[in-house]
């Protein structure tokens, strides 16, 4: 790594040591803070941690709504700084390289300098030095309230090195970012081919079992086809039952909850503010249960809300809990439930895109039911399988983090000139 020949020791301990010619001006000497407003026919805006300010028509993925009344929304000019102040400690602010209108509760910042490059300051802000800046000046109750006020912001000492250099830092974060996030959402691709793997051996081995040549019927059931012939359909409840049985008093204390298709233990002794004050609703659930969560559902496949509890424990009685019956394998059942997406399996039963269903409706779900032998050798093959498949997820999500954290690293050494790209 290229370093600067002379540096010297900035006095400012989150930024540490600088090129001795580089110099230092105040947040308020770069950027005015602006709202304007009363412009509604603009095109709204959103913006992204990972991308910045982009047209929120331009993604599928920010389900903030935007209010009707968009006169009170501030207006955003091409090279604006714009900052979401409840998130800045994350990194959620930017340089805009689009005019529009976004949220009132955000910063609207004009620089008000021409001898600096807007491209700089969009990496300087959100490099990993700045972000904890941010977050030691935000201020709040819990950590989804904290604000950063925009007089600390404007009091924050911000890098002035020589334009020519600002440029040349800008263009070689560029090109670097770019080839990093290149090979991120590859492995991003990857993930999702793998998980469209996995989630076609499950459904394969659930509704057609292992043997391909075996003789097969119609099921009868539209989201399956045919189905081996000494199989059947059974409806939901008559293979489970609901659990209701309620907490008392703490006498069970293993607080469960269901994160991304798996059942985690939580700290019940925890004091972040996010837990109840009392646990005496929760479901008491056994090993072999089946927890559905089943609000929400538009946004993500019915995977991320099935969960298979490996322990005695509570869990929020929000969710629907249900145990199978005798002669059932509960390890298939999961899989079963797995096999397709609520969203697509069950808006049958009613019109319209749902945020929701309730049990009365979930346990009416027609589902093919191997015999008992089968049911075992089903699960114990995509055990295996799903095991072999989410190691190489786990492998890619791993690239994933040391490619970020590399962009990171490298972003925070260029702008705080540690390594020299001019």
């Amino acid at each position: 790594m290229r370093k600067y020949a002379s540096m010297r020791d900035s006095g400012i301990c989150w930024i540490g040591m600088i090129p001795s010619h580089w110099r230092f001006l105040r947040m308020k000497n770069i950027f005015r803070n602006v709202s304007e407003k009363n412009h509604p026919e603009a095109e709204v805006l959103s913006l992204y941690r990972e991308y910045g300010v982009l047209p929120k028509n331009s993604r599928d993925d920010n389900h903030n709504v935007t209010s009707e009344d968009t006169g009170s929304y501030k207006f955003v000019r091409i090279n604006d700084l714009v900052i979401n102040k409840m998130k800045a400690w994350q990194g959620s602010l930017a340089i805009s390289n689009f005019e529009g209108i976004i949220s009132p509760a955000y910063y609207v910042c004009h620089f008000i300098r021409d001898d600096v490059s807007k491209r700089y300051y969009h990496y300087l802000l959100r490099s990993k030095n700045y972000a904890q800046e941010f977050e030691k000046l935000s201020t709040g109750m819990r950590v989804g309230q904290w604000d950063l006020g925009i007089d600390d912001f404007m009091r924050i000492p911000a890098l002035v090195p020589l334009l020519e250099e600002q440029e040349a830092i800008a263009n070689y974060l560029d090109e670097q970012v770019a080839y990093i996030d290149t090979a991120v959402e590859e492995a991003r691709n990857s993930i999702d081919d793998y998980k469209k793997w996995k989630f076609s051996t499950i459904f394969e081995a659930v509704t057609k079992g292992l043997d391909p040549n075996v003789k097969k019927r119609e099921s009868g059931i539209k989201w399956i086809g045919e189905m081996p012939a000494d199989w059947s359909v059974r409806v939901l409840f008559q293979l489970v039952t609901q659990v209701k049985n309620k907490n008392s008093d703490l006498a069970e204390q293993n607080l469960l909850s269901l994160s991304y298709g798996k059942i985690k233990r939580k700290n019940i002794e925890t004091t972040d503010g996010l837990l109840p004050a009392s646990f005496d609703g929760y479901n008491v659930i056994e090993a072999d249960d089946i927890v559905l969560r089943l609000t929400d559902l538009q946004n993500d496949h019915t995977s991320l809300r099935v969960g298979r509890a490996t322990e005695r424990g509570i869990i929020t009685s929000a969710y629907v809990t249900i145990r199978p019956m005798e002669g059932v394998n509960s390890e298939y059942l999961y899989y079963v439930l797995h096999a397709f997406d609520l969203k697509k399996g069950l808006y049958g039963m009613g019109s319209g895109v749902r945020q929701g269903l309730n049990y009365d409706e979930v346990k009416l779900i027609k589902i093919p039911f191997a015999p008992k032998e089968l049911q075992n050798q089903i699960v114990a093959y995509l055990n295996e399988q799903c095991q072999r498949i989410d190691s190489v997820i786990e492998e890619k999500q791993e690239l994933i983090s040391e490619l970020e954290s590399y962009k990171h690293s490298l972003i925070y050494e260029a702008v705080t000139g540690k390594r020299k790209v001019v």
